[in-house]
């Protein structure tokens, strides 16, 4: 990619990439792609399962099959919104480690959003993507 996306994590703010993430994502201008709230939905219509880590893996699988579909990987993403039904630290702790293996240890700027539900009653957890795409 001619220009690479900077990731900062400066001393005056909490150490994100120790988490995963990054405070601050510096692009240039570019074309850019924005995936809408992916969910553990599948296109075979296989139910949603009970597990809140078996529905992130969902999600990251349809979050990278949107990102094959602009040619982008994730290391073009520059935001990464999850929105998470009940948020606590348990769920959180339980969410983190199939969110962030979406992004092959690229760490773009994260939000966290807890929310009273989604779209069905049956999902616990939905992502939506901001993508610079590769020139």
């Amino acid at each position: 990619m001619a220009h690479p996306i900077v990731r900062l994590n400066p001393s005056t703010l909490p150490n994100a990439a120790d988490m995963g993430y990054s405070q601050i994502s510096v692009i240039e201008p570019g074309r850019m792609a924005y995936i809408s709230g992916q969910v553990a939905w599948q296109a075979n219509g296989v139910l949603v399962p009970d597990s809140l880590v078996e529905q992130m893996k969902l999600v990251a699988k349809n979050a990278r099959s949107a990102l094959d579909a602009v040619g982008a990987k994730p290391e073009h993403v520059v935001v990464a919104r999850v929105y998470l039904v009940n948020l606590t630290p348990d769920r959180l702790a339980q969410l983190m480690p199939p969110f962030l293996a979406t992004f092959d240890g690229a760490q773009p700027c994260v939000t966290g959003i807890g929310v009273e539900a989604l779209a069905a009653p049956d999902l616990q957890v939905e992502m939506e993507l901001v993508v610079r795409l590769p020139d």
